[in-house]
């Protein structure tokens, strides 16, 4: 008999795992897919046109509070732990309470799920959420077309919407961010490169966008998202550690097994971090991954009219999950309100409605700082309607993006934007010789 199955995921690597392991596998039966960390992904249905032969009506996906009754009524013998950025110690919190109702705990690793190019692929990825990834694949992407070579990056899923209709998204221009309905978070990570003449594919079989990529590209850039390990087999893996959260590439999954994956470990923001906290960086490093090659950068941060913010009460935006799951409680729109000048933070808390007040009560170390969240058009609102409520002479945008090419703010918006800047030797340049 077919062995039941759940995974339990967020809209990215669990369904991931799935296309690459389970999907017409006869000695699994998947009953159902939890989800969590994302709003509003639960209540779907991972469809038939993805799901495969052995599951003509799809797989339902449930919330991740319903995983004991779920492993009850099915009598479910096995549970596939498969999304990121998770401390050690709640992971295994998740295993005891799956244990407990009698089913298998299962972490999946790259030789079960990672699949091979016949392009090189570089790998971007990270140790928590919010350390860099994204300068760093559009410096190293920066690098390779100052080679000649043609760039494509294949970014981390996001299927927020409908999955059918996501299965291989190709991004080139703008107007592929309409047609594709891109939330925030999606923009977030996919403007950048187009604004670079990078095109970024995304989706949800990982198979299929791969095939499609290679057909436009002389090397494949692995754009990972939150401290998730690449989909595909890699000829460079390079991995971003956070000095500001000194520890943690030692505390969280999978962004430990990155660390010890890595063959460069980039040790980012040392413009912002104190020595004490680098130099614990650097021990774990040496502890976890002493072959690897270490680089150390900064990420300085610039505006184009910093008059704006002198003197001035702002409101701060930053990017969502860097401080929702990625447990940081400022960002580069927080270090630009020191660096010119602000006169004062405006408190968002108070004014925030809909879900953007659930994120404050789910996520209580966010102070002050407003998250922009945008997991669909509903969010997109209440993020509007939130930034509206408040009275501040300017609002200072720490996202990636044009955030007002998505909503409306009535006070005038400053971005800030962030580079990697190296510092010292070695640097990428000189390890992305051997693709040349």
């Amino acid at each position: 008999m077919s062995i039941k199955t759940i995974i339990m995921g967020a809209a990215g690597r669990d369904f991931h795992v799935f296309n690459t392991y389970f999907r017409d596998n006869e000695l699994y039966d998947v009953v159902a897919f939890t989800a969590t960390q994302i709003p509003n992904i639960e209540g779907r249905k991972y469809p038939a046109v993805l799901a495969g032969k052995l599951y003509p009506d799809g797989i339902p996906i449930y919330t991740e509070e319903e995983l004991q009754s779920l492993i009850q009524k099915h009598d479910v013998k096995q549970v596939i732990f498969a999304y990121s950025d998770i401390a050690h110690e709640d992971i295994m919190h998740k295993a005891s309470t799956v244990l407990a109702f009698g089913a298998d705990f299962r972490l999946m690793g790259p030789k079960n799920t990672a699949i091979k190019s016949s392009k090189p692929v570089i790998s971007i990825c990270a140790t928590r959420t919010g350390v860099g990834k994204s300068q760093t694949t559009r410096a190293v992407c920066k690098i390779l077309q100052q080679m000649g070579k043609k760039v494509v990056a294949i970014r981390h899923p996001m299927p927020y919407g409908d999955l059918s209709r996501q299965i291989c998204q190709r991004f080139g221009s703008y107007e592929d961010l309409d047609l594709h309905q891109c939330t925030i978070e999606e923009r977030e990570e996919y403007e950048p490169h187009i604004d670079n003449g990078i095109i970024v594919y995304a989706g949800v079989d990982y198979g299929v966008i791969l095939k499609e990529a290679e057909k436009e590209a002389d090397v494949i850039i692995w754009d990972g998202g939150n401290n998730d390990f690449s989909f595909y087999h890699t000829d460079l893996y390079i991995v971003l550690a956070d000095p500001l959260r000194p520890g943690h590439e030692m505390l969280y999954h999978p962004g430990e097994t990155n660390l010890k994956m890595a063959d460069i470990i980039i040790i980012n923001k040392i413009d912002s971090a104190n020595a004490n906290d680098v130099n614990i960086v650097r021990k774990n490093i040496e502890k976890a991954n002493p072959h690897a090659v270490v680089i150390e950068a900064a990420s300085p941060i610039s505006v184009e009219q910093p008059a704006m913010i002198k003197d001035k009460r702002v409101l701060i935006i930053e990017d969502g999950p860097t401080l929702t799951h990625g447990g940081m409680g400022f960002g580069a729109g927080s270090v630009a309100a020191r660096k010119f000048g602000a006169k004062e933070v405006i408190d968002a808390k108070p004014f925030a409605v809909g879900s953007i007040k659930e994120t404050y009560e789910k996520f209580p170390h966010i102070n002050k700082i407003l998250p922009a969240m945008g997991y669909g058009e509903r969010q997109m609102k209440e993020l509007e309607q939130t930034i509206n409520h408040i009275d501040c002479d300017v609002v200072l945008s720490g996202t990636p993006i044009d955030i007002t090419r998505v909503i409306k703010p009535k006070k005038p918006v400053v971005r800030v934007r962030y580079e990697l800047q190296e510092i010292g030797q070695p640097d990428l340049r000189s390890m992305l010789k051997k693709f040349e």
